[in-house]
């Protein structure tokens, strides 16, 4: 018996004899995750058609025609009424197809001078350059609520921490502000990343550029692009604007997970340093008194996932010979869950920083312990007593053993107790072992000081003006 042959399939041409069965339908389709690039596809396809018609490839009507049918389809697909297929593959297909239903013969012209390997790495591009977008308006909101917190306790002293360990006292401004600088650095990749890839693929049609005489500088001031990509291989091929938007997204997760830590940390009934809202916040099963960090706890998980789509993309472009391969449908999957959950995170986190209860006098009485002002007093025998600063180290330390031993703090040694370990020691040391003087002596640019902290807030908020 011999098997009845399929019927062949319409896209791929006469080449092929029969069409996949079912199971290779299923691994060549991308239409399950590559629909989320309709806008950016039929807003290329328009782009496309109006510079055939400028170039005289395609007359007037037909790219009217082509222009209103791509709306239609676009409000369809808004609206929920596109029957999306599988059989179809992908978003490009299924558009065409559609299209063709709706205005007939013109539509099979639309494809003229250019590929879905162009068509595709357009669409993706314009996606990711938008997530770029989407990213650095919510970097900014997060920057601006830390902003809000760090003026509000410009000078709420608070324990700074090594190894966390209490090191030197520092301001809760200072430390809100140490986040600013990391988030905005976070921002300024993806703008770097967005300037990056603003060049256009469009045009490149499979591989090596096509023999008809089309305006590519025009399709991509029409899609907002800086230039046509200058080399057709390295436009279908290249997918490094997504490469680099998943590793400037890995960067911030791994941000938003160290501050999501110090949140959980600092809201334990250990330190009580902050309450977090009802928001974002939830009960126990079974322990009425527990008020769990979950938003933070998820938060700080999420760099699993956005590095895990970083290092998915990275292994499926390092083995790729130019130009186009079937791999690279493999990309869009990661870089949309990887934009999903950063977006998530950045919104969650924006909001647990704004919706924050800070406990000012529970900070102040951790800042004092823990010997943090040990450092004062080595720099004030520096100073004021010309030891060199091994000798002050050393000294201090005896002091702080001292103190250690007693059960007290540096401040509560007697002057006499101080003077047993190194005469020079005058009352004068006691001007610099609270945790207030501590703050405040540290003028230097970037320092803890309340001037310095509210400078750095003041620069920040005209910079974001």
């Amino acid at each position: 018996m011999t098997d009845t042959p399929k019927t062949s399939n319409a896209m791929w041409g006469g080449r092929f004899a029969a069409g996949p069965d079912a199971i290779m339908e299923a691994i060549n389709a991308s239409i399950g995750f590559d629909k989320r690039l309709y806008a950016q596809d039929i807003r290329g396809s328009r782009a496309h058609a109006a510079m055939l018609a400028a170039q005289g490839i395609l007359s007037n009507s037909d790219a009217e025609a082509i222009g209103e049918g791509l709306l239609t389809v676009l409000s369809e697909i808004e609206a929920g009424d596109f029957p999306f297929s599988t059989a179809l593959e992908d978003i490009h297909m299924n558009v065409e197809a559609r299209l063709k239903e709706i205005i007939g013969e013109p539509a099979g012209r639309l494809h003229t001078a250019r590929s879905r390997n162009d068509q595709v790495a357009t669409d993706f591009r314009l996606w990711v350059r938008d997530q770029c977008d989407a990213a650095i308006e919510a970097l900014t909101a997060l920057i601006k609520a830390l902003i809000v917190q760090a003026e509000a306790g410009a000078d709420w002293v608070m324990p700074g921490f090594t190894h966390l360990q209490t090191a030197q006292p520092v301001t809760w401004g200072h430390h809100m502000m140490a986040y600013v600088e990391m988030i905005a650095r976070d921002r300024s990749r993806f703008t770097d990343a967005r300037a990056r890839m603003n060049e256009c693929p469009l045009g490149a049609a499979a591989l090596a550029g096509t023999g008809f005489a089309i305006d590519r500088h025009m399709t991509a001031a029409a899609l907002g692009f800086d230039r046509p990509a200058a080399n057709s291989l390295d436009a279908v091929s290249d997918r490094d604007f997504a490469l680099e938007f998943l590793s400037a997204s890995s960067i911030c997760a791994m941000h938003l997970s160290r501050l999501a830590e110090e949140l959980v940390i600092w809201s334990s009934a250990q330190f009580r340093f902050v309450a977090m809202s009802d928001k974002w916040s939830t009960g126990s099963s079974i322990m009425p008194q527990k008020r769990n960090p979950d938003a933070a706890e998820l938060i700080r998980a999420k760099i699993g996932r956005v590095l895990g789509a970083t290092v998915a993309l990275f292994t499926v472009m390092k083995g790729l010979p130019l130009a186009y391969s079937k791999d690279m449908q493999e990309d869009k999957e990661q870089v949309f869950d990887a934009a999903d959950t950063l977006m998530l995170a950045l919104a969650a986190m924006t909001g647990m920083v704004s919706d924050l209860t800070v406990n000012r006098a529970r900070l102040e009485e951790a800042a004092a312990n823990g010997f943090s002002t040990a450092t004062d007093l080595a720099d004030w025998l520096v100073r004021e007593a010309g030891l060199p600063f091994r000798d002050a180290h050393h000294a201090t330390g005896t002091l702080v053993a001292m103190a250690e031993a007693k059960g007290c703090d540096l401040p509560e040694l007697t002057l006499a107790e101080m003077q047993s370990v190194n005469p020079v020691i005058s009352q004068e040391i006691y001007s610099v072992l609270g945790v207030h003087n501590s703050v405040a002596s540290r003028q230097s640019y970037g320092g803890t000081a309340p001037d310095q902290v509210r400078a750095q807030i003041a620069r920040w908020k005209a910079a974001l003006a």
